[in-house]
C-alpha cells in the first residue's frame, strides 16, 4: 500500500517537461528560452530526421549529421558549446536564475546531400529531472526501494518548492515594476497638469495686458 501510494505521488509531483518539434534548414540555427531557476538541473533529448525527397516523408534517422548545441545564461555566458551526433542528450545545471537561451544548429558534412536542406528536430526538455536507476531499485530489497523512492520524492518536493519560490521572487519583482510606473505615471499626469495650469493663467495674463493696452477694458 505504502509503495503504491508512493508511485501514486510519483506521477503528480514531477518536474516541468517541453516536448516540441520544428523544422530547421541545414546549418540553421534555432533557439528556445527556458526560464529556470538557479542551481537547477536541465536535460535535453533529441533526435533529427530527414527530409527525403523521393518518399517525399521524413526519415527516422539522419546518418551523418552532427548538432551543435549552444546554451548561453541570463548574464551571456556561455553554458554548454558542444557538438553531438543526430541524436542524443545534453545536460547543465543552471548557476544564475532567469531565462536561459539553449540553441541548436545542424553540422552536417559535404558528404551528406539533404533533399530541401529539410530536416525536422525533435526536443524534449526537462527542468529538474532526476532519474532513477531502475536496476538499482530493482536489485534491492523492498524496504530499500521504498527508501530510494523516498529519497527521489523528496528530491522532486524540493525542485517544486524552487520553483514556487521562483515564481515568488519573479512575481514580487513584477510588482515592484509597476508599482514604479504607475507611480512615475501619476508624476508625470501631475507635471502634465501643472504645466497646463501654468500656460493657461500665462495665456490669460497676455490676454489680459494685451485688452489692457488696447484699453479695451
Amino acid at each position: 500500500m505504502k509503495s503504491q501510494l508512493i508511485g501514486f505521488l510519483m506521477n503528480f509531483l514531477i518536474s516541468f517537461s517541453l516536448a516540441l518539434y520544428f523544422h530547421s534548414g541545414e546549418r540553421e540555427e534555432k533557439c528556445i528560452i527556458e526560464d529556470v531557476p538557479t542551481d537547477t538541473l536541465v536535460i535535453g533529448n533529441y533526435k533529427v530526421q530527414r527530409w527525403d525527397i523521393h518518399k517525399q516523408e521524413f526519415l527516422e534517422s539522419a546518418p551523418g549529421l552532427g548538432m551543435f548545441v549552444t546554451v548561453t545564461t541570463p548574464s551571456a555566458e556561455v553554458l554548454l558549446s558542444k557538438l553531438y551526433g543526430p541524436q542524443g542528450t545534453f545536460s547543465f545545471t543552471s548557476h544564475l536564475s532567469g531565462e536561459h537561451i539553449i540553441c541548436l544548429q545542424s553540422n552536417s558534412t559535404r558528404f551528406v546531400a539533404f533533399g530541401g536542406s529539410k530536416l525536422r528536430i525533435h526536443l524534449d526538455i526537462r527542468v529538474g529531472e532526476h532519474f532513477l536507476d531502475e536496476s538499482v531499485v530493482q536489485a534491492k530489497d523492498k524496504v530499500n526501494e521504498v527508501n530510494i523512492r523516498l529519497e527521489h520524492l523528496i528530491e522532486q518536493v524540493h525542485h517544486i518548492s524552487k520553483e514556487q519560490n521562483y515564481e515568488r521572487e519573479r512575481e514580487e519583482k513584477f510588482r515592484k515594476t509597476s508599482e514604479e510606473t504607475n507611480s512615475n505615471i501619476l508624476w508625470w499626469a501631475i507635471v502634465q497638469t501643472l504645466i497646463l495650469v501654468s500656460i493657461g493663467i500665462w495665456q490669460i495674463k497676455s490676454l489680459r495686458d494685451f485688452f489692457i493696452s488696447k484699453k479695451l477694458v
